[in-house]
């Protein structure tokens, strides 16, 4: 995996420019690789390459199993490739061997061949056959058009599964698109421009520039985008929003998040500590749906921060290569500091740190497992999205008050209830004001069907399922006279 050129209108295409992005290891902050840093003249290129494979190309044309059948063909090709992007995407982004195989090539390719799935049975409609004046009958066709040209923007912390998650629903529902991965996490996004060419993707059809704000900002603002896709901060994203206005593209945003796990008072706390720790220290905690606000019942919570501690004790931070390691790095060293400016100013607010709360001596970007309790509601600690292993724990007394901690937030992307009283979950789930909730762990399988849709600043639009693929269409109503 080594690119030199940016994925343009079918070809591999040098940069208008002269400078090169480097591909850091979080794990040993050296250099592992390098790829062009991609210009404001090379988005219009690609923009205008996807402009004209909407406008004037096959692609929208095509029929949903002929565009189907093309995406199957990229999805096998890109795991064919797995021995080959897996290393990379452990240099580029410390992700661990089971998130990549959970995650990035599981559950990305299977949303990717879902959409696709999706698409093959058709989206359009036809509305009942309804009486007018003098008897004459009627009824109306619901068509699903593709949008046009949809950019995308992907950020750093699961960029392949996140990459796949946006084309596949925007490709089979016949839009081109542009891709704009993350700066730092470019690789995961050019490898998808040669499973496009490998696969015999029509020219223009799937683009592919990398570069950092400013060719970001170039794509949101091209009048001849007619969507963006954005996943990532909500302030980013708001900016996003602002950008899009001008010319009023449609958005979909897919925000930060600050999700709550309410532990209730018969919950066994030990397994409850279980469910919260892996999830806050997945992926070191760069992820926007982990559960990050642990709501405990005060009769549990001693055992439950006990269990914490023990576990964070446990873990082995290292370098995803090494054999046993079961939490990586952080991004870069900015996000590092990030996450210490975050817990050192804790303290300030009058929090505890259980576990945890010091940077490592050596090389890479760690940062261990961090518990903090005693903070107020108002802490930033509490309120912002840290992006890092650390999980602030906030008792409660009555379920009322569990539901307040846990709506006492801006974000509303995830949740989470463990309790042995399935019906209290459940009306607790009801009335938290967030767009996903895990009672007791979930199903037991992936549900492809079901939707993410961000509540309050954790973003606009929905992802994933149907729902997820009809954002990147418009509906057309035809209405038509029997006889």
């Amino acid at each position: 995996m080594v690119y030199d050129s940016l994925f343009i209108d079918g070809q591999w295409t040098r940069s208008r420019g002269n400078e090169v992005t480097e591909v850091i290891d979080p794990a040993t902050g050296g250099v592992t690789g390098a790829v062009p840093a991609g210009t404001v003249e090379d988005l219009a290129a690609a923009t205008a390459a996807a402009r004209a494979a909407f406008d004037r190309g096959p692609w929208p044309r095509m029929s949903p199993r002929e565009r189907s059948t093309i995406l199957y063909r990229f999805a096998d090709v890109l795991q064919s490739w797995r021995d080959t992007v897996a290393p990379a995407i452990m240099r580029e982004s410390g992700a661990l061997p089971s998130l990549i195989d959970g995650v990035h090539f599981g559950i990305g390719l299977a949303r990717f061949r879902h959409a696709a799935d999706l698409a093959l049975r058709g989206l359009d409609e036809v509305t009942p056959v309804r009486l007018g004046p003098g008897g004459v009958a009627g009824a109306t066709a619901v068509i699903r058009e593709p949008v046009g040209v949809v950019g995308a923007i992907t950020p750093f912390n699961f960029p392949l599964y996140l990459n796949l998650a946006k084309l596949g629903p925007a490709l089979a529902a016949g839009n081109s698109v542009v891709l704009k991965p993350s700066p730092l996490t470019p690789l995961e996004g050019l490898v998808l421009g040669a499973a496009a060419a490998q696969a015999g993707m029509p020219p223009g059809v799937l683009n592919v520039v990398t570069g950092g704000r400013e060719a970001g900002e170039a794509l949101v603002d091209d009048p001849r985008v007619d969507m963006i896709s954005f996943t990532g901060s909500d302030q980013t994203g708001r900016y996003v929003m602002g950008v899009a206005a001008r010319s009023l593209k449609r958005v979909v945003l897919e925000l930060g998040g600050k999700s709550a796990l309410i532990v209730r008072h018969d919950a066994a706390p030990v397994e409850a500590a279980a469910t919260a720790f892996a999830s806050f220290t997945l992926h070191a905690g760069q992820g926007c749906v982990l559960l990050t606000r642990h709501v405990v019942h005060r009769s549990v919570a001693g055992e439950f921060v006990a269990a914490l501690a023990e576990l964070a004790a446990r873990a082995v931070v290292g370098d995803p290569a090494t054999p046993g390691t079961t939490m990586g790095p952080l991004i870069s060293a900015q996000q590092r500091e990030r996450v210490v400016r975050y817990v050192d100013g804790s303290l300030g607010d009058g929090g505890r740190i259980v576990t945890g709360g010091t940077v490592p001596d050596g090389p890479g970007f760690f940062y261990p497992p961090t518990v903090i309790e005693g903070l107020p509601s108002t802490a930033r600690a509490v309120q912002e999205e840290i992006f890092g292993p650390v999980a602030v724990v906030l008792p409660f007394d009555s379920d009322d008050e569990a539901v307040d901690i846990a709506n006492d937030t801006r974000y509303g992307l995830s949740g989470a209830i463990i309790s042995r009283d399935a019906g209290a979950a459940w009306q607790m789930a009801r009335r938290l004001r967030t767009g996903a909730v895990r009672v007791n762990g979930g199903g037991t399988a992936l549900d492809l069907d079901a939707p993410s849709a961000g509540w309050g600043h954790s973003g606009i639009g929905a992802e994933h399922g149907l729902p997820g693929l009809l954002e990147f269409t418009r509906p057309k109503s035809i209405a038509f006279r029997a006889g």
